[in-house]
């Protein structure tokens, strides 16, 4: 993967009110699924000129058509019900206070195998290949994350453990990304946050109670890499990514840990192309982790954030690109906001005209660093 793309960002754009105005009056049975279908191509290239003005070389559709970013398991997906997890999980703004109702989405449970029921990806991609400027990526979420829709209560019937389940959902992402890019998709991006369940111990506890921490990270390595090793059976010249936060929903986070107890194998093991990182805040730990990366690999330094308006200092900016070169060489560094700006429908915290803003930074920083 060439590394002149140093300026990226993960994926997600906050939707105009419109749209949203849009998919509540198809819920209601007021709107046609062809009317809406027209209103999300129209947010779409509003997306991709957004981007296009800010100065971005590879483009998103901004997760328009999605209702959440885990739009992959939740509405993809046969085999689910409908699902209130009791409590929830632990949210967190900047001051530590937590935002309540406003970080609910609706989530699934498994009851049956599980089988593919639409496959959004594939929309999103031929819309792209027709209307981005430039080359374009198209995120996923990790089948490592599906033990989510596993409810003991229910599922045990279907499925006897968590990783039984993951077993069939990677076999349904492989069908996915070999189909993508049979479409002629050359650059797909992983959003795996299994990972914070062995770097957070309370959110370890929280999501998957006395599982032990090596054995997650064991697991998610393995399942992530046979989809990347299956993407480069497809396709060789693929450019694979993948993006690791610590949650951002209506910009609050939900797990906090530095990438130590993950970086050895997360960092050798998984032959992706870009690690796009979550580092815009000290929860986020230090460089010294990058130590592990293997020669030529990107690493996509997630250093503006996507939760607050306020634009980060370039120099600062400067000042922390170079320190993160002491791990890794310049050459292979990017720079870009720590996770996309609405990951679900409501998105964070700012305005779309703060968002261009964010990503101008993104793009303008990058060409005084790098040229």
């Amino acid at each position: 993967m060439p590394a002149e793309y140093h300026a990226e960002h993960v994926g997600s754009l906050l939707r105009p009110r419109w749209l949203l105005e849009a998919r509540a009056a198809r819920k209601r049975g007021e709107l046609t699924a062809a009317d809406l279908r027209e209103a999300e191509d129209r947010a779409v290239v509003d997306a991709i000129e957004l981007q296009r003005e800010a100065g971005l070389q590879v483009f998103t559709d901004g997760e328009m058509r999605r209702t959440n970013w885990m739009v992959g398991l939740l509405e993809s997906i046969g085999g689910v019900v409908p699902f209130e997890r009791p409590g929830g999980m632990d949210w967190y703004r900047k001051d530590g206070s937590p935002p309540a109702e406003e970080t609910y989405f609706d989530v699934v449970a498994v009851t049956e195998p599980v089988s593919q029921r639409e496959q959004h990806t594939s929309v999103e991609a031929a819309f792209l290949a027709e209307h981005a400027p430039g080359r374009f990526k198209i995120p996923m979420i990790s089948a490592s994350m599906g033990g989510i829709m596993w409810v003991p209560e229910i599922s045990a019937a279907a499925y006897a453990t968590p990783a039984d389940l993951i077993r069939d959902l990677v076999a349904l992402q492989v069908k996915e990304v070999e189909t993508l890019i049979d479409q002629g998709v050359s650059w797909i991006q992983l959003d795996s946050l299994s990972y914070n369940q062995v770097f957070d111990a309370h959110f370890r506890a929280e999501t998957t109670g006395p599982v032990p921490a090596q054995d997650i990270l064991a697991a998610t390595v393995a399942v992530d890499t046979e989809v990347v090793r299956a993407a480069r059976r497809r396709n060789p010249a693929v450019t694979i990514g993948m993006h690791i936060c610590r949650g951002n929903n209506r910009s609050a986070w939900m797990a906090q840990g530095g990438y130590e107890p993950i970086a050895e194998r997360l960092f050798g093991e998984v032959g992706v192309d870009r690690f796009l990182l979550e580092y815009d805040t000290d929860r986020a730990g230090g460089f010294e982790p990058l130590r592990f990366i293997r020669p030529g690999t990107t690493v996509v330094l997630g250093l503006i954030s996507s939760k607050v308006p306020e634009l980060e200092s370039q120099d600062d900016l400067r000042r922390r690109i170079d320190l993160a070169a002491e791990y890794v060489p310049m050459e292979d560094l990017a720079l870009s906001p720590q996770c996309g700006f609405a990951s679900t429908s409501a998105g964070n915290l700012l305005t779309i005209d703060e968002e261009r803003r964010k990503l101008a930074l993104v793009v303008d920083t990058a060409a005084k660093v790098w040229g």
